[in-house]
């Protein structure tokens, strides 16, 4: 085969990011993905395609969205979110340990990285099912997370694949990297496996985009903690570090939050790994609209302490937590109309019944009178008088509960109701390299630029910590996968 000048290790968002800035600047590209091509585009594929990103107004985001419909633009309220609230909820939900370098980058490139993907091909739209209610006649969105890719996570990685083989980009699939070529001081290609065959190719320059180490229950349980490998893989069978390990092998730092992931309530009964027929659908995150019980019945963490978008990441672990490592939800006829089309798929672990003591003796696992007495304490305590509205934190909560829950209280007591059972889905680990901010070219352990590599997306450590503000993944992988390509093109 020609030598390429530049190889891409993964073919995710962030890998074809990277990529296709690399070809942007003349290099030649090779993308090595360790999937077969019926399982293509890692992480970002299971994804919704959600990108966090700032923007001014209705302007910027029409922008985005030149195929919005005129009509359907003027009954949309999209409201702003500037840089300055982007900064607030990184530094807010990481607890202030966020990268001040890498977090700059993302929050003050996400806006002209979304430009950038829109030039190239990328479709946008407006998340009208899962990030808008419509109140007098008007959907109004909330929690800063705006728009997804043109057919979610499937659309967006489809979409890359195209534009790349438009560009000239060489992808090959089922072929796993194994290790980097590095003379002790610059990375000059890498060694992989295809076909049970094993090459090497050199390259001027290797960018590792091959996502986290969450499909790898001994690297969960030896880093996350005892416990983890009860956990469900959300996406991607094939991320289980090889990008990490390779690195750190040839002296790469390690870096960011090792102990802790994106981690959400996702149906009990999921599969050990995604499954590309339902995408997303196991996930289950219109909790705050009710309430979660624990195997002894009572209610163990605020579902309503802020929006979806800033606390499913972190609940995921909550449940796991929990004895025996479930919870279920728990809804009644006042809200069922306001959860997410995910509480209708086929593949779901339910319960539905036309009273409390029926619903009981349905829930498996849970004590029956700890849950009777847990709901009937929650109904008692919580503030009718304040009104309840979904789009905004609306102060109508509980008092006097050992848990109060913050936000969207209701009581529990309009049949039918409705309960689904939950474990811990694990999307991606928070640890991984560290890199220039300036360049993404992968850092030493003493904090000097390695040669020729470049690193973006789940691999990366130092962003996120503890949690993380919905849709900021696809953006952090757009962000520096785009800067990694144009870093590595330059020493071409």
């Amino acid at each position: 085969m020609t030598h390429p000048e530049i190889i891409v290790v993964g073919a995710g968002n962030a890998a074809f990011c990277a990529a296709l800035a690399a070809r942007e600047a003349g290099a030649s590209v090779l993308m090595l993905e360790r999937a077969p091509e019926a399982e293509n585009g890692g992480n970002s594929r299971f994804t919704a395609g959600a990108f966090r990103f700032a923007y001014a107004g209705a302007d910027d985001i029409r922008a985005l969205c030149p195929d919005l419909p005129e009509a359907q633009a003027a009954i949309s309220d999209f409201g702003d979110y500037p840089e300055e609230c982007f900064y607030d909820d990184m530094f807010r939900l990481t607890r202030y340990r966020t990268d001040p370098a890498l977090c700059e980058r993302l929050v003050t490139e996400s806006a002209e990285t979304m430009r950038w993907l829109r030039a190239k091909g990328i479709r946008f739209m407006p998340i009208y099912g899962r990030q808008a209610f419509e109140i007098d006649g008007r959907f109004r969105f909330w929690g800063g997370l705006t728009l997804e890719a043109w057919g979610g996570g499937p659309g967006l990685v489809d979409g890359h694949t195209g534009i790349a083989r438009s560009a000239g980009i060489d992808i090959r699939y089922g072929a796993r990297v194994l290790d980097l070529i590095h003379d002790g001081h610059t990375v000059g290609g890498v060694r992989f496996k295809q076909d049970g065959r094993i090459e090497t190719v050199p390259a001027k320059a290797v960018v590792l985009a091959a996502g986290g180490f969450q499909a790898n229950p001994e690297w969960r349980t030896r880093y996350l903690g005892p416990g983890w490998e009860l956990a469900k893989v959300r996406g991607s069978r094939f991320n289980t570090g090889d990008g990490i390990r390779m690195a750190l092998e040839i002296g790469a730092a390690a870096y960011g939050n090792w102990s802790g992931g994106h981690a959400v309530g996702w149906d009990y009964n999921a599969p050990e790994f995604g499954d590309l027929a339902v995408g997303d659908g196991f996930q289950k995150h219109s909790y705050p609209w009710g309430v979660m019980v624990n195997a002894t019945g009572r209610r163990f963490v605020d579902e309503g302490a802020d929006f979806r978008n800033y606390t499913y990441a972190r609940y995921g672990r909550t449940i796991l937590e929990q004895p025996d490592s479930f919870a279920w939800q728990v809804f009644d006829a006042q809200v069922s109309h306001l959860l997410r089309d995910e509480y209708r798929i086929r593949q779901v672990t339910k319960a539905k019944t036309d009273t409390l003591e029926e619903l009981a003796g349905r829930l498996e696992g849970v004590d029956r009178d700890g849950f009777l007495a847990g709901i009937a304490a929650y109904n008692a305590a919580v503030d009718t008088d304040t009104p309840f509205n979904p789009t905004v934190r609306d102060g109508r909560g509980t008092h006097g509960l050992a848990v109060n829950k913050t936000n969207w209280a209701n009581t529990i007591s309009a049949p039918p109701f409705e309960a689904y059972r939950v474990g811990c889905g694990l999307t991606f680990t928070f640890g991984g390299l560290r890199i220039d901010p300036a360049s993404a070219q992968v850092l030493d352990s003493d904090l000097a630029p390695i040669p020729g590599l470049y690193a973006a997306g789940e691999l990366v450590g130092g962003l996120f910590w503890f949690n993380y503000p919905g849709g900021t993944g696809l953006t952090n992988g757009a962000v520096f996968g785009r800067l990694a390509g144009r870093s590595a093109a330059a020493v071409v």
